[in-house]
């Protein structure tokens, strides 16, 4: 199966993210980028900077192992498994959250000739985040279970 270039370097980029590479998010992404997912809505890439520089401050660890990626056009897919570990969640063990990104790509001088303009994630935030608190994760979980 032949590889995307852009797409394949989006997701190398995500594998070495860390809160000291959040300044070369611009590489990656449009100016203009739209950046989306079950907790928030981010226009541009300065708002897109400052939230990842806020998130992984307080993150130990972050990785993704990506699956399945499929791409027609300006518009791909991409399955993912983040892994990560913060100190006040989940008693500051790994956990693990399935999901999966919408990307659409636009032409730059990019590295590829391309940089991604809108970004949507798609994911449960309770396994993300809910269920990791103390108090509501437990009452979450239970809801889960009887709807179950």
């Amino acid at each position: 199966m032949h590889q995307d270039p852009a797409l394949e370097s989006f997701c190398d980029f995500y594998n070495k993210l860390d809160k000291a590479s959040t300044n070369l998010l611009p590489e990656v992404y449009t100016r203009d980028v739209v950046f989306q997912d079950p907790l928030h809505r981010l226009d541009g890439i300065a708002a897109l900077t400052g939230y990842f520089e806020r998130l992984y401050a307080n993150l130990e660890t972050c990785r993704f192992a990506f699956g399945e990626r499929q791409r027609l056009a300006d518009t791909a897919f991409v399955t993912w498994t983040m892994t990560l570990r913060h100190p006040r969640l989940a008693g500051g063990r790994d956990y693990h959250v399935e999901g999966c990104s919408r990307l659409r790509f636009a032409a730059s001088d990019g590295p590829h000739g391309e940089r991604v303009c809108q970004h949507r994630d798609y994911f449960d935030a309770g396994a993300l985040l809910y269920e990791r608190l103390p108090l509501l994760g437990s009452v979450i979980r239970q809801v889960k279970r009887r709807a179950g």
